[in-house]
């Protein structure tokens, strides 16, 4: 077997050679320098169980439920883009008082805890706030970005 460098193969795995490109790129170069063993060998799988198309199965509901958003906002256009805006603010809301809430909820469920342990719930809460005003301020850009839209069309 040639070195790992010769003729486009780029290494070993199991029994089979890899090579870059697949076999074909490589042929005439094979054929030129007497290598005419290499120029027929075939990358074949490990294991063949079978069709492959039997794992992505499971993510055809995935697909199906994000066309119709999809479809939607391209019909959409410019509208469609404030209408998402808005839809990330109002996450962005929801976090921030989803975080708010359970905060509060240590609070009161707990009593007055030690220094150490405020800290950090003051911590999780400064970054879930962080987080949820970056998702605002990208649900405002998307809908000044609709308005604009709008405005030029």
């Amino acid at each position: 077997m040639p070195s790992p460098g010769a003729a486009g193969m780029i290494g070993r795995h199991g029994s089979r050679a890899m090579l870059a490109g697949g076999v074909a790129a490589f042929r005439p170069y094979l054929k030129v320098y007497g290598l005419h063993s290499l120029s027929r060998l075939e990358i074949t799988p490990m294991r063949t169980r079978g069709s492959e198309s039997f794992i992505v199965l499971p993510l055809l509901p995935i697909f199906l439920i994000g066309l119709f958003p999809m479809l939607l906002l391209s019909l959409l256009g410019p509208a469609g883009l404030i209408i998402l805006g808005i839809l990330v603010a109002c996450a962005g809301l929801t976090d921030i008082l989803d975080a708010s809430g359970t905060f509060s909820e240590q609070i009161i469920v707990h009593g007055y805890a030690r220094g150490s342990e405020r800290a950090g719930q003051r911590t999780a809460l400064h970054s879930e706030v962080r987080f949820a005003s970056a998702m605002i301020a990208s649900g405002a850009v998307l809908a000044v970005a609709g308005i604009g839209g709008l405005f030029i069309s």
